[in-house]
């Protein structure tokens, strides 16, 4: 659902839901690292890139571990949401590695009082656990302009054993009947094949992401694809956050549709070049800052319709918009990723034999430490 822009209480920039996590990375029964996760963390280190301006509804136990731009809400006597995913060194023809996700600890959900009394221009919807329920979500709609969805928020479910991450069809997650009030649902194209794009196009505009392709942007009338930036993938893990990331900063900067996409595939092709939350160069985010305000302007008078606040066919200009953000990011490489945790230099060690490593930046707590726990949880998987 899009209000119109004239509101008469003012309003706030953007409103993200959804809680930070702790992810273990682990490849072929190896952890290769631990990092600061939830699409909330990669989505905010976008924004606080680009200088959007955000607030932030997330929660995490008293056991988080990271020091984050935006506090969380600390649930005493609670586990941050933590996460195992475990790759295999094979590749598929679209460059990606087949992954299995493990919920092992999760965190209260968000309630509807947890968010703020004030308006909102944009709010996003970008749970990872299941902490985004439908009464926060109906909650999120009535306080914001133009709500973002991650159909993750929506369609997961964890197996009741080992915490397996699988989906349920859209339609039968008890979101359903929503989506007309929802401006953008964003999806993976895996995700993408549990619902109808073609029936909810007709409710919802619906922006599917492929990867190295690029993405998709469906809405009623139409739709448009959208070229990718070539990258080596080292870590696919939030990159589609990352993407909406982008792609939102985009549309707060008053860029049309499709240029937004392109800045989020951007983010997205920046993300997966690095292990877990990236870090992005200055120089780089500063031209990309730069080619963005060069865009809006460029696009000034094709944005300013009356009759609709976004604009979804590609403006002229489009094209060279898009080789400008690709010669940003190979001019100015970005930094070689710091993690929360150094990687070992020597080769991966066996999960008994992996010893604590330091923090590059000073974590708030130390108490119950996820990386310990993540050793005693994969040996209790790999045992038979």
């Amino acid at each position: 659902m899009v209000r119109d822009r004239n509101q008469p209480n003012s309003t706030h920039r953007v409103l993200v839901s959804g809680n930070y996590c702790h992810d273990v990375l682990i490849k072929d029964g190896v952890v290769l690292a631990e990092t600061l996760g939830g699409a909330a963390s990669f989505i905010s280190n976008v924004f606080d890139g680009l200088s959007v301006p955000y607030n932030l509804v997330s929660k995490v136990g008293s056991d988080f571990a990271y020091s984050v731009p935006r506090d969380p809400i600390v649930v005493p006597n609670c586990k941050t949401t933590l996460f195992h995913a475990h790759f295999d060194s094979g590749v598929d023809g679209d460059g990606r590695q087949d992954r299995v996700l493990k919920r092992v600890s999760s965190c209260d959900p968000i309630k509807p009082s947890d968010l703020p009394e004030s308006r909102f221009d944009f709010g996003m919807a970008v749970g990872v656990g299941g902490e985004v329920t439908v009464e926060t979500m109906e909650k999120l709609l009535e306080i914001c302009n133009t709500v973002f969805v991650d159909i993750q928020a929506l369609i997961r479910a964890f197996d009741g054993v080992d915490g397996t991450v699988k989906h349920v069809a859209l339609k039968e997650s008890g979101f359903f009947h929503l989506l007309p009030r929802i401006g953008f649902l964003k999806a993976s194209a895996e995700e993408a094949l549990f619902m109808e794009v073609e029936e909810v196009r007709k409710l919802c505009c619906v922006v599917v992401t492929n990867g190295r392709r690029g993405c998709r942007v469906y809405w009623r009338d139409g739709e448009v694809e959208v070229g990718p930036f070539p990258t080596n993938q080292v870590d696919p893990t939030g990159a589609g956050d990352s993407f909406l990331g982008g792609f939102v900063a985009g549309l707060v900067n008053g860029l049309t549709v499709p240029d937004a996409a392109l800045l989020g595939n951007l983010f997205g092709s920046l993300t997966v070049g690095q292990i877990g939350l990236p870090k992005f160069d200055f120089r780089l985010l500063q031209r990309a800052r730069e080619e963005v305000q060069r865009r809006k302007m460029q696009c000034v008078n094709c944005c300013e319709r009356k009759d609709d606040k976004f604009r979804f066919v590609n403006a002229a200009g489009h094209e060279q918009f898009h080789a400008s953000l690709g010669v940003a990011k190979q001019t100015t490489k970005y930094l070689a990723h710091e993690p929360q945790w150094d990687l070992p230099i020597s080769p991966p060690k066996s999960t008994e034999q992996v010893v604590l490593c330091q923090y590059t930046t000073q974590p708030k707590s130390l108490t119950g430490c996820v990386y310990e726990e993540a050793i005693k949880t994969v040996d209790v998987e790999s045992k038979p």
